[in-house]
């Protein structure tokens, strides 16, 4: 089945030729995110193309990039500084030595390959388009046969070669395919055999995720930061990362398969469940609350309260099978907030967070409406 994937589904992996205009800022002030941001005439600019060149430079000999490291790539500021002859041959000197120079982390590699199809269409220069190829590529390869993507590839040993939904590393990569495959702006730059390669990833990937949906008897519900790359068993990532599911992860993998047009029966099912799995997930009556304590260590402490005028907020780890949010310590589940150590309460977002609210109120209602205009 062919799938065709339409809007925009996430603010931070929109495609960059056709986001809002944004200020342009001078090149000293320019983060990596706001080039990102920018209109489309801005990236002919000769700025952008410098930035672009930087792009290329922070580019592995197989295709990906690295990240949030400026000293080699450029999640900061590093990309867009002028950088003299000196500092590029350190650069790529410190590249080749690196072990694992390639991640879907943190936005790395999609980004980039983002960044450099809309400098290519804007410009038309055969190297920015050489690069996004190349990036494509290494997609291509580091895709499992199962449809998922790691952390790494090459695969570094450890939970980094699990099938990574965490922090958008897989969607982040599907949808550059996809986008690549259908021949969207500014992502039609390759050839046609190139694109039915993407394609047949496309489907393999929107398979992947379908099969790694977990189920909870016979309801489908949402995913693991992490699967198993031949199983798709919900995984282990680190130490605080058990098999759960995803309070967070999963809406953007949800807002995915909304953007498909003209779903298949399965497809429908798995945002059906995933949603419906939402709001049972929901928990209510209660806030996070940070409060000053001068006897911990910052002089603060986070706490669970209780609140009947509370917006519903959800758990980042849910349990398998009871839908209890899991609160994890050294590898040990416990249930409560409280129960955890001090730097642990306070260190990680456990709970609390309105991920999925946007997806209930807009998202979800605005795709049922126009599944229903589809069906007239």
């Amino acid at each position: 089945m062919i799938y065709q994937v339409t809007g925009n589904w996430h603010a931070i992996l929109a495609l960059v030729a056709t986001v809002s205009a944004t200020c342009v800022v001078p090149a000293r002030d320019r983060s990596w995110r706001d080039c990102l941001g920018e209109d489309s005439e801005w990236y002919g600019s000769v700025e952008a193309q410098r930035i672009a060149d930087n792009v290329l430079l922070y580019q592995a000999e197989i295709g990906g990039w690295y990240k949030n490291d400026n000293s080699i790539h450029p999640s900061g500021h590093a990309a867009t500084e002028a950088l003299t002859e000196e500092q590029r041959r350190a650069h790529q000197d410190l590249l080749g030595k690196m072990r694992f120079p390639c991640t879907l982390d943190n936005g790395a590699t999609h980004s980039e390959m983002r960044y450099l199809a809309a400098v290519c269409k804007a410009t038309g220069e055969a190297r920015f388009r050489e690069g996004f190829v190349k990036g494509v590529r290494y997609l291509l390869k580091a895709q499992y046969p199962s449809g998922g993507w790691p952390q790494f590839y090459p695969l570094r040993p450890g939970y980094s070669s699990r099938i990574t939904f965490n922090d958008g590393a897989m969607i982040g990569a599907l949808s550059v395919l996809d986008a690549t495959a259908r021949g969207r702006a500014p992502f039609d730059i390759i050839d046609p055999p190139l694109r039915q390669e993407c394609m047949r990833a496309v489907e393999r990937g929107i398979t992947c995720i379908l099969r790694c949906q977990i189920r909870d008897g016979e309801q489908l519900t949402a995913w693991c930061q992490q699967h198993e790359e031949l199983t798709l068993a919900p995984a282990q990532g680190r130490i605080s990362e058990l098999p759960s599911i995803s309070g967070a992860e999963s809406v953007d993998v949800v807002r995915y398969l909304m953007s498909i047009k003209n779903p298949s029966a399965e497809v429908v099912a798995a945002v059906e469940g995933a949603v419906r799995w939402f709001r049972q997930a929901a928990v209510t009556g209660v806030r996070v609350v940070t409060v000053a304590d001068a006897s911990l260590p910052g002089g603060k402490d986070r706490r669970i309260v209780e609140d009947a005028e509370a917006e519903p907020v959800w758990a980042r780890y849910y349990e398998i099978g009871t839908n209890r949010p899991m609160f994890i310590e050294q590898g040990v589940v416990k249930y409560t907030l409280a129960e955890l150590s001090h730097s642990h309460r306070t260190g990680h977002g456990w709970i609390g967070g309105r991920w999925p609210a946007g997806l209930l109120a807009v998202d979800y209602p605005a795709w049922r409406e126009e599944r229903t205009k589809n069906r007239d």
